[in-house]
């Protein structure tokens, strides 16, 4: 594992620049690697595409659909009985389809999005990476600056023949 800087940059001409500086510094071409990291949720991290398996705001969906649905059809059973003798013996049994579809559409209104007060994701974006030995870490850093990065991020890993190799996408940036 090696410490890496890497440098967040939005034109190609820029990351072509940066990689060319760092390798005028001395950093080895196969230490450096350039590449575009994807916007959050579309990495295909797993098989059926995407990030996650679910959404990390939807885990209290069932549980509210559910209560929803049986708050909605014993409302809707009780204004039924009210009807029979009108409707017969079928007014509770409408009420109650009709209360528990309103009541599943009434508690995704409910649904509240999940307090994302953490650290922000990694933007997307083109990346310049360069691993480097901690001494050149601030010679590093100061040369993504120069270029014109964006943001400044460390990390550690193994970039090899170009290819940062344990690059993980949905990891919290560590800026500088």
């Amino acid at each position: 594992m090696s410490t890496i800087i890497a440098g967040h940059f939005q034109l190609q001409d820029e990351v072509q620049d940066a990689s060319a500086a760092l390798q005028a510094a001395g950093f080895a071409a196969e230490r450096i690697s350039t590449f575009y990291s994807n916007p959050p949720g579309q990495h295909a991290v797993i098989p059926t595409g995407g990030d996650r398996v679910a959404s990390p705001g939807a885990q209290d969906t069932p549980e509210g659909l559910a209560k929803g649905e049986v708050t909605g059809a014993a409302v809707g059973a009780a204004l039924g009985a009210a009807t029979i003798p009108v409707t017969g013996p079928l007014g509770p049994v409408l009420g109650g389809l009709v209360g528990a579809h309103v009541g599943s559409l009434y508690s995704f209104s409910e649904l509240k999005e999940k307090d994302e007060s953490g650290p922000p994701p990694r933007q997307a974006g083109m990346l310049v990476a360069v691993a480097v030995d901690e001494a050149d870490v601030p010679r590093a850093i100061d040369l993504m600056r120069q270029q014109g990065a964006q943001a400044v991020e460390r990390s550690e890993g193994k970039i090899e023949q170009g290819d940062w190799k344990d690059f993980n996408p949905l990891s919290v940036p560590q800026f500088v």
